[in-house]
Formats: C-alpha cells, sequence, structure tokens
C-alpha cells in the first residue's frame, strides 16, 4: 500500500475557484476526514482524486506514479472507488445489475449478473441490510439507495475508499455498522477519505482530519490533537449556540390526519392506520429508519400522495386549496429542483406566489431578480449569481435553495424530510433556526428526519415510524443524541 499524495491542487468553475492550490497526503491505515463548509471545495477534491474532474493544475500521486486524473474509469482501475453524495446508480436498472456493473470490465461473460453481485449482497447481509436484488432501483427509498452506493464500492475491494457524506441518510445504528466496517477496512491497510459534516461521526470514526475553506487548505491534524470546538473554527470561525426544543404543546389545531392509509409506489401499504395532530406553533418530528414510509408520509400531508382510507384535516375541515403549504423533501435533486433551470427560476417555484413579484401573468424582472439576491444572501447561498444553473452548485448550497424557496413564502403548514442534509454547521444551524422561527410565526410543523439530534433540536414533540405505523416517544428533547 502506498501514500496518497496531493500536490498544489486548482480548479475553477468560470468565475468561481472551487480549489485553490490545495495539498495533502491521504496515508494507508488511516481513515482521514475532510472537512469544510458547502462549497468549500470537499466534493471537488474527492471529485478528482477518482477522476470525475480534472484539475486545472496540480498532480496527485499513489505511489511513485500519477494518478490518471480526467477519466473515472482508469482512476477505479487504479484503485480508486467513490461513495458518491449523489448515487451513481441506474434508475431502471435492478439492484442486481448496478452491482454487478462495477466488475462487468474485467469479468463481463464469464459470470452472471447474480455471480457478479454476489458479494456485494453478502456484505449487506453482514450489515444487516438486506436488499432486494431484483428490484427496481427507482422503487426504493433514498435510504435504501444510499447503502447500495455504499455496499457496491466497499465490494470493490480497492485499497482507496472515498466516502461523501455516506451517513446523511443512515439511522445511527446503520451508522455503526457502517464505521465497524470501515475499521475494519482501516487494520486491513486501506486508505478511506470521509468527507462529513457531523463533527460527533468524525470523531467515533477518523483518525486524522483536514479542515478545507473557501477552496483552500486549512489544517491537517491527527483526531487526538483536536476537538469540536477546534475544528469548527477552522471551518467557520465558532462552534454554533446549541438549540433545544421547548416541549410546550401547540396552540389551536392544525392538521389532524384520522386512521389514513396510503399505497406506496410498488402498490404496497406504505402507510398504516396513521393518525396525529400537530397545532399550530407546534414541530411534530417523526424518526425512525428510513424506508418506513417517511416519504409517503410527507407526501400524504402535502396532497401529493392520495389516501386509500382515513381523512385529512385542516382545524377540523377537510382541506382545501387555500391552505398554504411548503415541502422540503428529502431527495433535492430528484424531487426539489429543476436541474436544467437557474437558481431564480428554482426559487420562483415557490416564489411566484408573491404578489409584489407578478403583474396580472407576467413575472416583474427587477423586483424578481432583487427578491432572489435577497434570499441567496440571506441563506449564504454561494453563487457568483442567482442567474447561475442550479446544477453548478454543490450539494449544500442546492439544499440551500430548496429550504429557502421553502421558508419564503410563511406557509400555514411546513413538511420538512431531512432538512439539514448534506449541510454544514452554520448552515444546518440556520436552518433549524429558521424552522424555529416558522414555528413561532405560527405555522405547524411536520418534521421527518433521521437525525436524532435534529429532533431533540426542533421538535415538541416525537413519534417514531415503523413499517407505516407510529408509535409515541414524547418529548424530543430526551432522545439520546449522537450516531456512532
Amino acid at each position: 500500500m502506498s501514500d496518497l499524495v496531493v500536490e498544489n491542487l486548482s480548479k475553477r468553475y468560470g468565475s468561481v475557484r472551487a480549489l485553490r492550490g490545495v495539498s495533502a497526503t491521504f496515508i494507508p491505515g488511516e481513515i482521514h476526514a475532510v472537512l469544510g463548509e458547502n462549497g468549500a471545495g470537499k466534493s471537488t477534491l474527492m471529485g478528482v482524486l477518482a477522476g470525475f474532474v480534472t484539475p486545472d493544475s496540480g498532480s496527485v500521486c499513489y505511489g511513485e506514479k500519477p494518478l490518471p486524473l480526467g477519466s473515472p474509469f482508469d482512476c477505479r482501475r487504479a484503485g480508486v472507488a467513490m461513495v458518491h453524495q449523489h448515487f451513481k446508480l441506474v434508475p431502471d436498472f435492478t439492484v442486481e445489475e448496478n452491482l454487478a456493473l462495477v466488475r462487468l470490465d474485467s469479468l463481463y461473460g464469464r459470470l452472471s449478473l447474480s455471480e457478479l453481485s454476489a458479494k456485494a449482497l453478502t456484505l449487506a447481509d453482514e450489515l444487516g441490510w438486506h436488499v432486494d436484488g431484483q428490484a427496481k432501483v427507482r422503487d426504493l427509498p433514498v435510504g435504501v439507495q444510499q447503502r447500495i452506493e455504499i455496499i457496491k464500492n466497499l465490494a470493490d475491494d480497492s485499497p482507496i475508499l472515498i466516502l461523501d457524506e455516506p451517513t446523511a441518510v443512515l439511522s445511527p445504528d446503520e451508522t455503526r455498522d457502517l464505521f465497524r466496517v470501515l475499521r475494519n477496512l482501516k487494520e486491513r491497510g486501506k486508505t478511506i477519505i470521509l468527507i462529513a459534516h457531523k463533527l460527533s461521526e468524525v470523531f467515533a470514526v477518523a483518525d486524522r482530519v483536514t479542515v478545507l475553506r473557501k477552496g483552500e487548505f486549512v489544517a491537517s491534524a491527527a483526531i487526538f490533537d483536536t476537538d469540536e470546538a477546534q475544528l469548527a473554527t477552522w471551518m467557520v470561525g465558532e462552534l454554533p449556540a446549541e438549540i433545544r426544543a421547548s416541549a410546550s404543546m401547540g396552540e389551536g389545531e392544525g392538521l389532524r390526519l384520522e386512521g389514513v392509509w396510503a399505497l406506496g409506489d410498488r402498490g404496497e401499504d406504505a402507510i398504516r392506520g396513521l393518525s396525529l395532530e400537530i397545532g399550530r406553533r407546534e414541530v411534530l418530528g417523526i424518526g425512525g429508519v428510513d424506508g418506513n414510509g417517511q416519504v409517503e408520509l410527507a407526501e400524504l400531508a402535502v396532497g401529493v400522495r392520495s389516501l386509500s382510507k382515513g381523512k385529512r384535516l385542516w382545524q377540523g375541515r377537510e382541506v382545501s386549496e387555500d391552505l398554504r403549504i411548503a415541502y422540503i423533501p428529502q431527495d433535492r435533486q430528484g424531487d426539489g429542483l429543476a436541474l436544467g433551470m437557474s437558481i431564480r427560476d428554482n426559487m420562483l417555484i415557490e416564489g411566484h406566489r408573491r404578489p409584489e413579484l407578478v403583474s396580472g401573468p407576467f413575472l416583474r424582472k427587477q423586483e424578481v431578480r432583487a427578491w432572489a439576491d435577497g434570499l441567496v444572501e440571506r441563506f449564504g447561498i454561494k453563487t457568483p449569481s442567482a442567474s447561475e444553473p442550479v446544477s453548478s452548485l454543490s450539494g449544500g448550497n442546492q439544499q440551500k435553495v430548496v429550504v429557502s424557496r421553502s421558508l419564503d413564502v410563511t406557509p400555514d403548514l411546513l413538511v420538512c424530510v431531512n432538512p439539514t442534509r448534506g449541510l454544514d454547521l452554520r448552515a444546518a444551524d440556520f436552518v433549524h433556526r429558521q424552522i424555529l422561527a416558522a414555528k413561532e410565526a405560527g405555522e405547524a410543523v411536520l418534521l421527518i428526519s433521521t437525525d436524532l439530534d435534529e429532533l431533540a433540536a426542533l421538535a415538541n414533540r416525537t413519534q417514531f415510524l415503523s413499517r407505516g405505523e407510529l408509535r409515541d416517544a414524547g418529548d424530543a428533547s430526551s432522545l439520546v443524541g449522537g450516531s456512532a
């Protein structure tokens, strides 16, 4: 096993300098965490190492040989595997077919699909992540897709493994299982590079940490030589103040679901006789392992998924079209954004309802520009202009577009699914405070999250969803935080 040495990497996207002379060394037998705010250059750096991004200058050497930059295929053959933040799965393929893809170049024609995918499926079972090899990926929840992306690369047996926010939609138990596997790989001499936002996870699993800020190297240290306050200072300047929700009940009637049933995308009963109530000025938290009906519940609450049975009421009456609803979906790229459109146009998906932005059937262009620029500044979206394609943003900044658009319309009901997934410390803290401000303004908030710390910080009450049914957990502040 050899060191992976990065020297003076730079990369520019138009006027945005994503990397500015970054150097770092990743050694075998270590789990090396890379931290930084959204837009700090973490994913760009990992994209260079995996061959998906061609740098403008600089070099990467693995041992004494230069890494074949700019070619994902050649980098993979050189020993670099990457678990992407945005999954590299073929939606219309089965799980088995997706798992087999990484081995087709060397074994195609000699082994069947089931033989090609067998190692990955066995690893999934060992992790307790049983997946149906015959299921179509597009029919699976985001959390299950994340597990497939992880096991696909873990089973590849490459000497260098890069993981870009792999725990974003995993439960605490699933995260612990993954970290156990990573420690085992480390003991076998693998080089593990982990992008993470949760400092608790970094201290649970990493041996060394490197921090980037605005595309530049800030610091690198052994994990036992630093602490959360120091890392936060390197990343964002300070550690955000802790937020804790009150255990008070809501004021007045809001959303009520009575004995509701709803089908999933494959015709199964995804929601089974579920009842809940959210008052005005209240955040109801819904926890649980992803894939137990979370997305179906959110879609049912906002009215984009039909009820099989039961009632959906607002203040005791059937929900009308006049009810102002905002939705922060789990899958920002698949459900939250139109990637071919600009940042401004994506904001207008909700913002067109603002009376000051329209004149009859037409938009007021000057007012729209000023409004969108204001959201960019208020939510700290890192972009040279709101006219830039939303696809040009980092994953975290894309999430900020979705969140800013939803929180700007002052809805009656706000439904959020993992709203801070992929956000850095400061951005997550900002979103949390915006959600609490929405609650204080009189909104009813349904917060569905796999992050127990997030539920403890925001929810007045918490229930857990399992196989489409709810059970009570009570005051969310009593939940035990941490995921490793």
